[in-house]
C-alpha cells in the first residue's frame, strides 16, 4: 500500500513537471518562430496545464477502465470552478472581462449540455467514436476561434534579437523529456490509483473524482493562484474556463476515439456518474450568474464554493 501511494506521488509530480517542460520547450520553440505570446498562452499553455488529464485518461482508457477516465475529467472540472477560483478569489476579487463574459462561459456551458446529452440522453452510458469526433472538432473549432480573437488584440511579433538567442536544440530536449514524464507518470497514477481503490474497496470513479481531479488540477491551480496574488485576475478565470472546455472537448474526444483500441469498444459512462455532471453544470451556472450580477467573483463568494466543494467531496465519499 504504501509503495501504490508513493508511486502515485510520483507520477502527479511527474505529470506536473512534465506539463511544465512541455510548456516551457513548446513556448521557446514557438518565440524562436516569432509567433505571439498571446497566442502561446492561448493555446500551447493551455493544453500544457491540460496535458496531466490528456496522459491519465488515455491511459485508463487503453487499460479498461473508462470510469477513471470520465470521472477524472468531470471531477477536474468541479475542482476547477469550485476549488481552484474559491481559493484564487481568498487573494483578490476576480474581475470577469467582457469576452469572458460574452464567449467563454456561455461556451463552457454549453458543452457541460452536451456532455450530459451524449453520455445520457443520446448515447445512454456511453460516449461513442463518432462523438469523440464531434468533441474533437469543437476543440479545433474553439482553438481556431481564440486565436482570431486574440489576433484583434495584438500585433505580430518581430523575431527579435531576444527571440533569436533562444536555444533551440535546449528547447526540443524540454519538450521530448515533458512528454516522456507526463507519459510515464500518466501510466504510475492509473495504476496505482487503481490499486489503492481495490485495497480500500472504493470505486475508480470514486478516486478519479477526488485524488486523481485534485492532483491533475495542480498546475491549473498554481497558475491560477500566483494570477490571482498578482492581481491577474482575469488570467485566473480564464484559466480555468479553458481548462474546463479542453477536458472535455480534447481529452473526452481523444478518449472516446481510442477507446475501441481498448478492452471496450466505446467510452461507458456509469449511472452514478450523472450527479457529478450535474453538479458540474451549477458550478457553471453559478459561475455565468455571479459574472452577470456581480461582475467579479468576491471573497465571501470563493468561501461559498469552497464549502460547496468540500460538501460535495463528502457526499462523494459517503456515496461510495
Amino acid at each position: 500500500m504504501f509503495i501504490n501511494f508513493l508511486l502515485l506521488i510520483v507520477g502527479m509530480v511527474l505529470l506536473i513537471k512534465g506539463a511544465d517542460f512541455f510548456v516551457e520547450g513548446s513556448s521557446g520553440i514557438a518565440k524562436r518562430l516569432g509567433i505571439p505570446s498571446l497566442i502561446i498562452g492561448l493555446t500551447l499553455v493551455s493544453l500544457g496545464t491540460s496535458a496531466p488529464e490528456i496522459s491519465i485518461s488515455i491511459n485508463a482508457v487503453l487499460s479498461g477502465s473508462s470510469d477513471m477516465s470520465v470521472g477524472n475529467v468531470v471531477g477536474s472540472n468541479i475542482c476547477n470552478i469550485f476549488l481552484i477560483l474559491g481559493f484564487a478569489s481568498l487573494f483578490t476579487p476576480l474581475i470577469f472581462s467582457g469576452e469572458i463574459k460574452k464567449y467563454d462561459i456561455p461556451i463552457m456551458l454549453g458543452l457541460f449540455v452536451v456532455l450530459i446529452l451524449f453520455s445520457f440522453v443520446i448515447t445512454p452510458n456511453a460516449i461513442h467514436w463518432y462523438e469523440g469526433i464531434i468533441l474533437i472538432l469543437m476543440f479545433i473549432g474553439y482553438t481556431i476561434f481564440l486565436i482570431f480573437r486574440s489576433r484583434k488584440n495584438i500585433t505580430v511579433e518581430e523575431n527579435t534579437e531576444e527571440n533569436k538567442k533562444v536555444n533551440i536544440f535546449k528547447c526540443i530536449v524540454f519538450v521530448a523529456v515533458g512528454l516522456v514524464a507526463i507519459i510515464f507518470g500518466g501510466n504510475f497514477v492509473v495504476n496505482n490509483a487503481r490499486e489503492i481503490a481495490l485495497k480500500f474497496g472504493m470505486s475508480e470513479t470514486l478516486v478519479s473524482l477526488t485524488i486523481v481531479a485534485v492532483g491533475t488540477s495542480l498546475p491549473e491551480l498554481v497558475t491560477s493562484a500566483v494570477a490571482a496574488f498578482k492581481k491577474e485576475g482575469d488570467i485566473a478565470i480564464g484559466n480555468v474556463i479553458g481548462s474546463c472546455v479542453f477536458n472535455i472537448v480534447l481529452i473526452l474526444g481523444l478518449s472516446a476515439i481510442v477507446a475501441p483500441a481498448g478492452p471496450a469498444l466505446m467510452l461507458n459512462i456509469n449511472n452514478a456518474i450523472m450527479w457529478d455532471m450535474l453538479v458540474m453544470l451549477v458550478g457553471g451556472i453559478l459561475l455565468m450568474l455571479i459574472s452577470i450580477f456581480s461582475k467579479k467573483i468576491l471573497r465571501w463568494q470563493g468561501i461559498m464554493f469552497l464549502i460547496i466543494y468540500v460538501a460535495y467531496i463528502a457526499y462523494v465519499i459517503i456515496r461510495n
